[in-house]
């Protein structure tokens, strides 16, 4: 699980970033970031009902994200509020799919230090 001063928890917040971010595109997933002046990154996580009506489906992604994101919070340079959202087509992929695809958007995005 995060920490809870890396998640975004306000539905303005997420609007916030929806409205004023940087789009990244990389496989299935989108990547909106948009600057805080918080001192460390935050995420938040949307996995709509176009990628699968199951809801046990969308909180196994949401939850894969999550955990991925956490493994990589240590490497992340920059201090932003981050949406990771989920595209039809990533309910498909494995762990190691779906963390090479975060690892991309993030180098993409310049969160993450290319290692």
């Amino acid at each position: 699980m995060l920490p809870r001063e890396n998640r975004i928890k306000k539905e303005k917040e997420i609007e916030r970033v929806l409205k004023q971010g940087t789009k990244f595109y990389k496989g299935f997933l989108v990547l909106k970031t948009a600057e805080n002046f918080l001192g460390n990154p935050r995420f938040g996580f949307i996995v709509s009902k176009k990628v699968s009506k199951k809801s046990n489906v969308r909180n196994q992604i949401k939850r894969r994200l999550r955990e991925l994101t956490r493994a990589r919070l240590k490497k992340i340079t920059r201090n932003a509020d981050i949406l990771l959202i989920a595209v039809p087509g990533l309910e498909t992929k494995d762990f190691q799919e779906m963390g090479r695809i975060i690892n991309n958007l993030f180098v993409l995005a310049k969160i993450l230090n290319k290692k």
